[in-house]
């Protein structure tokens, strides 16, 4: 690419320090603002020099962080697709740096950057926050900007991979370790890597390094070209890539990685799982992410049931994300077979490890013709187990949940005989006043969980990572309000970042917050006539703090009659989904 680069909204917003909300009202405000240069109408790109000086002639330029700096210099060095090997070297100079000596990296990657004002940001800022944390701002651009085509793995799934994986692992594989989040994460003694892109493998090669793990990276295909035919790993990690057809089914035919069948054209997925175990000492963990399908697909049956035989079955875990993880051992010679595994829905709260399951399913009962060690499959036949005791107990449940629900009801409102006027005011009106401020982001995000969207939905505790954040966000404190444009919101009890498509606000003395909090949940979009709220349409009572206080208390009551009720259409769902398949069993007969 030549000097120009091109960049997005997001990328305006960093540069001019405000949030991408600005961004727009600038596009609409003022006729000056720079033409889009590429892109789409819906995702419009602008010219970095015509964007920068606008900013400068306008006044609107803040302090751009010096890694957003290295990062838009590095864009305006390279073409888009050639992105990754520009990273690389990036990160091979970073490593030079601190080597004092050309760094050997896979796909022939070395520290020559052409570009002497990158060499000197890159300098800077690695003087500034170490080698590794500026390579690692880096890569949480990169995978940012190529979060479509880029296959990574989540940030909670590596934590959890890495979790059942165990402490102290020893040197672990990773045979499609991508740019090497799983490795990073599990942070081994050593490490094997091996991928196909050579980029990502120099990436992986270069954080390795940086985090002073040592390591070996290979830039190969591993099922074709395995390139640690000579070396076992004591444990082996991998998201492997999923649904592949022309993963060399053919070719591989008598390869003796096979030891528990020949993968069958559509079941990739259980080739790298037998690579894996192959790769792996006697007696070494596996943990590999799969596709749900892989643990019943009928194609793959001969294979898992070989598998289970052997005793290479520890654990099958689904994620809510609509994965597997599933825990292998390679099985030691002359060891004593295993005779049951653990199968079910991994539930993070409960901080569980494979074996500590109380329920363990025995082998034999998953070896008929199906062989399906799904987890959801398993809960459905330990409901059926015991459908007459469990209905019982779950009608019981739903009958008490209706009543109380029906008395809090009763307890909060009342219907006036005559409906009250109350005079209103808009959010805009009360920002003016001073009453409450309408947050921004700012550069400089301290190291806190994110609060989602899906979290505020929820009503749980922030749970998001800070990787589509970049270095400007919103910091929530306790007593700032968080809000959706989907008609949720709440009271902030913990130190967090607002996370995307979320808006928040802090009030004054004269705004009570669980108040403003309560009228946001009022303003449901139907109001409004469409599927999303208008923030500066919001009526907002023009009450006293006294009342707006008694209003705040009906409003929580509320809010836990809203839990009760979905917690009673979850336990009625479950009661007449039992009620079905008790009546099929027959352990519950139609009533007279």
């Amino acid at each position: 690419m030549g000097e120009d680069a091109l960049v997005s909204s997001a990328d305006i917003a960093r540069l001019g320090g405000v949030g991408r909300a600005a961004v727009s009202n600038w596009r609409r405000r003022y006729e000056d603002f720079p033409a889009p240069a590429g892109g789409t109408a819906s995702s419009p790109l602008f010219s970095l020099q015509a964007i920068q000086s606008w900013l400068t002639t306008n006044g609107k330029a803040a302090r751009v962080p010096l890694a957003e700096q290295v990062w838009q210099r590095l864009r305006a060095t390279t073409e888009d697709l050639e992105l990754g090997g520009t990273v690389a070297r990036a990160g091979a100079y970073l490593l030079q740096t601190r080597l004092g000596e050309a760094p050997r990296l896979p796909g022939a990657v070395r520290p020559e950057l052409a570009d002497r004002a990158l060499r000197t940001l890159l300098t800077e800022l690695a003087e500034e926050q170490g080698p590794a944390t500026a390579f690692e701002r880096l890569c949480e651009r990169y995978r940012a900007a190529h979060a479509r085509t880029l296959a990574t793995t989540s940030t909670e799934t590596a934590r959890i991979m890495v979790r059942l994986l165990g402490g102290d692992p020893g040197t672990v594989l990773d045979p499609a370790c991508g740019i090497g989040t799983l490795l990073l994460d599990a942070g081994p003694r050593a490490a094997l890597a091996q991928d196909t892109d050579p980029n990502a493998a120099a990436i992986t090669a270069v954080r390795l390094r940086l985090a002073g793990i040592e390591t070996t990276v290979i830039d190969a295909d591993a099922l074709r070209h395995n390139g640690f035919t000579d070396r076992l790993a004591d444990a082996v990690l991998c998201d492997p890539p999923f649904n592949e057809r022309a993963w060399g089914h053919a070719e591989l035919a008598a390869d003796p990685r096979w030891a528990y069948g020949q993968p069958p054209r559509g079941e990739s997925e259980l080739a790298w799982a037998q690579h894996c175990l192959a790769a792996v000492r006697p007696g070494g963990p596996v943990v590999l992410l799969m596709p749900k399908a892989a643990a019943s697909r009928r194609s793959g049956r001969r294979i898992r049931a070989n598998l289970l035989r052997a005793g290479a079955v520890r654990a099958l875990y689904s994620l809510r994300e609509g994965h597997d993880i599933w825990c292998l051992h390679r099985p030691v010679p002359g060891e004593t077979q295993r005779t049951t595994v653990w199968l079910e829905e991994y539930e993070p709260e409960r901080d569980r490890a494979p074996g500590d399951d109380p329920e363990p399913v025995p082998i034999i009962d998953l070896l008929d013709d199906e062989v399906d060690l799904s987890p959801a499959r398993q809960r459905l036949l330990r409901e059926r187990a015991d459908v007459g005791a469990v209905f019982t107990k779950t009608r019981a449940s739903v009958q008490q949940a209706s009543s109380e629900i029906d008395e809090n009801l009763a307890r909060v409102l009342e219907i006036s005989a005559e409906r009250r006027q109350l005079s209103t005011t808009s959010l805009a009106e009360l920002a003016k006043t001073g009453a409450l401020t309408v947050l921004t982001p700012r550069p400089g995000a301290p190291d806190l969980p994110v609060l989602t969207s899906a979290d505020l939905a929820a009503d749980r505790s922030p749970s998001g990572t800070q990787d589509a954040l970049g270095e400007a966000a919103v910091h929530l404190y306790p007593g700032d309000v968080a809000a959706s444009a989907t008609g949720m919101a709440r009271v902030i009890e913990e130190e967090a970042l607002l996370g995307q498509h979320l808006t928040a606000y802090r009030t004054s003395a004269a705004l009570d917050p669980r108040f403003l909090a309560g009228v946001l949940r009022a303003c449901t979009p139907a109001v409004h006539g469409s599927s999303r709220i208008d923030p500066r349409r919001v009526a907002v009572p023009r009450l006293p703090v006294e009342q707006q206080r008694a209003y705040a208390e009906a409003f929580a009551e509320l809010d836990a009659v809203h839990r009760a009720a979905s917690a009673l259409a979850e336990s009625a769902d479950s009661l007449a989904r039992l009620g079905f398949v008790g009546l099929l069993d027959g352990m519950l007969t139609p009533g007279e």
